[in-house]
C-alpha cells in the first residue's frame, strides 16, 4: 500500500513539473532530477531506493521499444556506420579512458574496479538524449545518429559491465574470451529480437480490427523479447531494439487506423509516466548514494566526481571528431555519405547525457567478491556514477540549446520538400485513379465532389511551393484562430447536448471529428 501511494505522489510531482518545463523551456529530465535531489534533502522523509531489477525489467524494455518503434529503420541503416562507431567504439574507448583516469587519480581504486566504473558510465542515455534535443533546430541525420546510438550503446555498456564485474569478483579476466562473447551475445540477441518481431507481426495480423488487443500486444512485445533474450544470457537490450525497429517498420501494414491512434495515445502517456518517475527517482537516490562515504571528505568526493565527469565528457569529444573524419579517407565512404559539418559534429560530441541505466548498473553491483570479501569501493563507484549523471544532465543538457544557437545551425528543409512532393504525387495519383475507375460508374456531380478534396489539396501544396511561406508569427496566428473556432464548435455541440437536441452518442461522434481536425492542425504546425 505504501509503494502504491509513493508512485501516485511521484506521478503527481512529475505531472506538475512537466508543466513547468514546458513554460521555462528546460529539458524535463534535468528539472526532475534536481527536484528529486531537493526532495531527498527534506529531513524526515523516508528513503526511496531504486531497485536495479525493476529498472532493467519494468522500465528499460518499454522505453527502448518505444524509442525504436519511432526510429526510421531506413534512416537507421543509412547512419549505421556512425551509430556503430558511437555505440560500440565510443563506449569502449570511454570505458578505457575513464578507467585510466580513475585509476591514476583515485587512490586505492584497482584496475578492475576502474573498468567497472568506466563500463557503468560509458553509455549515454536514450531518454535524456531525446528529451534534450527535442524541438531543437538540428538536422534529421544528427537526431537519428544520437537516438540510434542511445538505443544500441546500452548493450555494449552492459556487456562490458558484466565482464568487468566478473573480473572484480573472480579476479580472472580473458580479453579474447570477452571479445568473442561480446559478438555472440550481441548477434544472438539481434536474431532473437527479429524472431520475436516476426511472431508478433503474425499475431497482429490475426487481430486486424481489434485496437485494444493490438495495443496490448505492443506492450507484451518488448517484455517477451527482453525476457527471452535474458533467459539464454544474450543481449535483451538489442533484442528489444531490433523487435521495435522491425515492428515499427511494419506498423502501417498490421494496424488499422483506429489501432494506430489508440496505440500511439496510450504509449505517449505510459512513456511520459515511466520517464518522469525514473528521472525523479534518480534524484531521490542522493541519500542512498551518500551512504558509506564517511571515509572520504566531501571536498575529496567532489574532486573525484569532477575528475571522472571531465574524463567522460572529454573522452566522447576526443573520440567523435577523429571517428567522424578519419574513416572518410576511404573513398567508398566519401562517395556514399555526405560530409558532416564541424557544427553538427560538435553537437554530437556534446550530446552525451547519462541516465538511469548507469545508475541501475551501479546499484546492482554485488556486495561481496569471492570468499565473501566486501566489494571494495562499491559505494564510491555508486557516488561517482551519480556525479557523472548529474553533471552531464545539467551541464550538457542546459547548454545544448545555447550551443546550437551559437553555432548557427539551421534545419535542413530538404525533408519538408520531399514530404510535399510525396503529398503532391499521392493526390495526383488518386485523382487519376478516380477518373480511370469511377468516371463511368458515378454521376458528374458525385464525381466532382469526390475529386474536389484532392484538387484543393494539390492547389494548397503548389501554392506552398511557388509562394513565400507565411511568417512564423502569421502561421501561429492562423493556427490560434483555427483552434479558437474548433473550441467554439465544441461549445455549441455541448450546448445542443445539454438542451436535449442531440444525444450523448452524437456528441462523442462530433467531438471525435473535431479532435481529429485539431490533431491535423497540430501536425501542420509541427
Amino acid at each position: 500500500m505504501e509503494n502504491i501511494a509513493t508512485v501516485i505522489i511521484l506521478l503527481a510531482v512529475v505531472t506538475a513539473l512537466a508543466e513547468v518545463t514546458d513554460r521555462i523551456k528546460v529539458p524535463y529530465p534535468i528539472l526532475l532530477v534536481l527536484a528529486g535531489i531537493a526532495i531527498s534533502l527534506v529531513p524526515g522523509l523516508p528513503v526511496i531506493t531504486l531497485n536495479p531489477e525493476v529498472v532493467f525489467l519494468v522500465f528499460l524494455p518499454p522505453i527502448l521499444y518505444a524509442a525504436a518503434w519511432t526510429t526510421s529503420l531506413a534512416e537507421f541503416k543509412a547512419a549505421r556506420r556512425s551509430i556503430t562507431l558511437l555505440a560500440t567504439g565510443c563506449v569502449i574507448f570511454t570505458t578505457c579512458a575513464v578507467a585510466w583516469v580513475a585509476h591514476i587519480f583515485i587512490p586505492d581504486l584497482s584496475w578492475p574496479e576502474a573498468f567497472v566504473l568506466g563500463a557503468i558510465i560509458s553509455p549515454p542515455d536514450a531518454v535524456a538524449a531525446a528529451a534534450a534535443t527535442k524541438g531543437l533546430a538540428i538536422p534529421k541525420r544528427v537526431t537519428t545518429i544520437l537516438e540510434g546510438e542511445s538505443l544500441v550503446n546500452d548493450a555494449t555498456g552492459l556487456i562490458a559491465y558484466k565482464y568487468a564485474v566478473a573480473a572484480v569478483v573472480t579476479g580472472v579476466f580473458n580479453v579474447w574470451e570477452a571479445g568473442l562473447q561480446f559478438f555472440v551475445v550481441a548477434g544472438v540477441g539481434i536474431v532473437l529480437g527479429l524472431l520475436v518481431g516476426l511472431v508478433f507481426k503474425w499475431i497482429h495480423k490475426l487481430t486486424p480490427d481489434n485496437p485494444t488487443t493490438d495495443t496490448t500486444l505492443t506492450f507484451l512485445a518488448p517484455f517477451v523479447a527482453y525476457l527471452s533474450a535474458e533467459s539464454i544470457h544474450v543481449s535483451g537490450v538489442l533484442a528489444v531494439v531490433v523487435c521495435g525497429l522491425y515492428l515499427g517498420r511494419q506498423s502501417s501494414k498490421i494496424f488499422s487506423q483506429q489501432g494506430r491512434l489508440q496505440a500511439y495515445g496510450v504509449w505517449d502517456t505510459v512513456i511520459f509516466m515511466l520517464n518522469g518517475i525514473i528521472f525523479i527517482l534518480i534524484g531521490l537516490q542522493l541519500r542512498v548514494v551518500m551512504e558509506g562515504m564517511e571515509e572520504h571528505s566531501f571536498g575529496t568526493l567532489l574532486w573525484y566526481g569532477a575528475i571522472v565527469s571531465v574524463a567522460v565528457i572529454l573522452g566522447r569529444i576526443i573520440w567523435v571528431y577523429p571517428g567522424t573524419y578519419i574513416p572518410r579517407i576511404i573513398k567508398r565512404i566519401r562517395t556514399t555519405e555526405p560530409k558532416p559539418s564541424m557544427k553538427t559534429v560538435t553537437v554530437v560530441a556534446w550530446s552525451g547525457m547519462r541516465g538511469v541505466v548507469s545508475l541501475a548498473a551501479a546499484l546492482a553491483l554485488p556486495l561481496t567478491t569471492m570468499g565473501d570479501e566486501p566489494f571494495h569501493n562499491r559505494n564510491l563507484i555508486i557516488f561517482l556514477t551519480f556525479c557523472v549523471i548529474l553533471s552531464t544532465l545539467v551541464l550538457q543538457g542546459l547548454t545544448l540549446r545555447p550551443l546550437i544557437n551559437w553555432l548557427g545551425i539551421e534545419v535542413d528543409n530538404a525533408e519538408h520538400e520531399r514530404e510535399q512532393q510525396a503529398r503532391l504525387r499521392i493526390a495526383s495519383s488518386v485523382i487519376e485513379h478516380i477518373e480511370e475507375n469511377y468516371s463511368l460508374a458515378l454521376s458528374d456531380e458525385v464525381l466532382n465532389q469526390i475529386k474536389t478534396k484532392y484538387e484543393i489539396r494539390i492547389q494548397r501544396i503548389r501554392k506552398d511551393q511557388t509562394q513565400q511561406r507565411l511568417a512564423e508569427q502569421e502561421i501561429n496566428e492562423f493556427h490560434r484562430i483555427q483552434k479558437e473556432l474548433l473550441n467554439r464548435e465544441r461549445e455549441l455541440t455541448l450546448s445542443l447536448r445539454d438542451q436535449g437536441k442531440i444525444s450523448d452518442e452524437a456528441l462523442r461522434k462530433i467531438e471525435y471529428e473535431l479532435d481529429l481536425e485539431e490533431t491535423r492542425l497540430i501536425l501542420e504546425q509541427a
